[in-house]
């Protein structure tokens, strides 16, 4: 593999290759197709990944600090990759596979993560407005002082998740399984809770009289 045509932007289409551990750091690769690609551990830290595809791709353990994936990465495999301050807004994250990965400052705003598997992964604080986190699982899953405002939550896993202070104004929980979570504080105005399991959940401090109708006929 040429990997010097790589870094230079010639060679765009990679669906499929191997790349492990190579260093792609700092370089413009927008709109390059490494669909299905196996980028294990490989060093896209500051990289431009707009419009790419990584969908199925293998990024077990890749270093993507403060990357730019605006892109496609429907199914690819993030366990344990640092997405530290990486910008994901509206990218195509259903069905991906984020845990333990590191996610801190990373920007969610928008993004697809529906189906995603997020159980366990530090989420605090991050911005993960108006995402798509049908059926995802984050149970147990750390969400505190999180920003869900207007996030799609319907059927999610939130069970024993800490959602402290998190921002969950005009969210949908509709379905969503919250037993023995902790939503201390947290700000549900205008959220639709029908069907939600709150088996357990601790609910002080939450503004109870400013939720919507229908979860104040729980």
């Amino acid at each position: 593999m040429d990997i010097e045509a790589i870094r230079s932007g010639q060679l765009k289409q990679l669906a499929g290759v191997n790349l492990e551990d190579e260093d792609l750091s700092n370089l413009d690769l927008s709109g390059i197709n490494l669909a299905g690609a196996s980028l294990v551990g490989v060093n896209f830290n500051r990289t431009k990944l707009a419009r790419a595809r990584l969908d199925g791709a293998n990024l077990i353990g890749a270093q993507l600090v403060g990357a730019d994936l605006r892109t496609n990465l429907l199914g690819a495999n993030l366990m344990q990759a640092d997405l530290t301050g990486a910008d994901l807004r509206g990218s195509n994250l259903r069905g991906a596979n984020l845990m333990r990965a590191k996610l801190t400052q990373t920007i969610f705003t928008g993004a697809f993560l529906s189906g995603a598997n997020l159980v366990g992964v530090n989420l605090q604080g991050v911005d993960l407005r108006s995402a798509d986190l049908r059926g995802a699982n984050l149970s147990g899953a750390n969400l505190q002082g999180a920003n869900l405002s207007q996030a799609d939550l319907q059927g999610a896993l939130l069970s024993e998740a800490n959602l402290e202070e998190a921002d969950l104004q005009g969210a949908n929980l509709a379905g969503a399984n919250l037993s023995g979570a902790n939503l201390l504080c947290a700000e549900l105005k205008d959220a639709n809770l029908n069907g939600v399991n709150l088996a357990s959940t601790c609910l002080l401090g939450t503004a109870l009289d400013a939720l919507s109708p229908a979860a104040q006929n729980r």
